[in-house]
């Protein structure tokens, strides 16, 4: 459960604070919800699920340290990025920073399509991405056939070419696709009130820590700079869907 990995992350907090370790260790290690795998010259790039992990690039170029990810289910880090859902609990030794990026379920389809509720996905083939929020949602919640893909160019690419119905992923980066011109016929929606803030989490203890994230924070909401991940991101999953859709759009 990630409440006790974030009990075993805060563990060492104790004794030092969070960076006072990574400067230390010569490098900052960062709980993430995916670590995705290391790219490998030939295969094909894909932008990840979140933005958590350039979040916590931006943190370790402040430090001028090296960044290490792990899964923010194994604890053993120096600071964690966490999705607070309503189901997330979290230590009473946590202290919780939200980054300014929030998001729920969305789901996209073609303008055309007869789904107009979440529960018709029923029966229905839905694209998912294998290490985002909602894998095992459409299926649990609305009977729907999943179908899980590597990263979300390759849930949207199987969209595009109609071997799904519908996709499902954050709605704040799926708002924005769906503004470029060549997503205009897959713009049908299917949205919930929910949404769940992507958060900075350390331990109460670790004053200074916990001081100098904030001020990063608050870096981000000056410049606009969680806006521009979130942007820079769609345009790079919607450039990887340009280059390797080998088929036409459904019709």
């Amino acid at each position: 459960m990630l409440g006790l990995a974030l009990i075993a992350l805060f563990a060492d907090a104790l004794a030092a604070p969070a960076l006072d370790h990574a400067r230390k260790r010569k490098k900052l290690v960062a709980a993430v919800h995916y670590v995705a795998p290391e790219y490998k010259a030939g295969t094909k790039f894909r932008t990840p699920e979140t933005i958590d992990t350039a979040l916590a690039e931006d943190i370790a170029k402040r430090l001028q340290l090296p960044l290490v990810t792990v899964r923010a289910d194994t604890g053993n880090a120096d600071i964690a990025l966490v999705t607070l859902t309503e189901k997330r609990r979290l230590p009473r030794s946590a202290t919780i920073i939200p980054t300014g990026y929030t998001a729920g379920p969305m789901a996209i389809m073609r303008d055309d399509t007869d789904i107009k509720r979440w529960d018709d996905l029923k029966g229905r083939k839905v694209c998912v991405a294998e290490s985002g929020h909602y894998v095992g949602m459409p299926a649990l919640q609305y009977g729907a056939i999943e179908m899980r893909f590597r990263a979300p160019a390759d849930a949207l690419i199987a969209l595009r070419t109609g071997a799904c119905d519908a996709t499902v992923h954050d709605n704040t980066l799926l708002e924005e696709l769906i503004k470029l011109p060549e997503w205009k016929k897959f713009s049908a929606t299917l949205t919930t009130p929910q949404r769940a803030p992507l958060a900075l989490v350390l331990t109460k203890m670790d004053t200074n820590t916990t001081a100098f994230l904030t001020q990063v924070v608050q870096d981000w909401t000056a410049s606009g700079f969680v806006n521009e991940l979130t942007k820079k991101a769609v345009q790079n999953i919607a450039f990887e869907v340009y280059l390797d859709q080998a088929v036409p759009d459904c019709h």
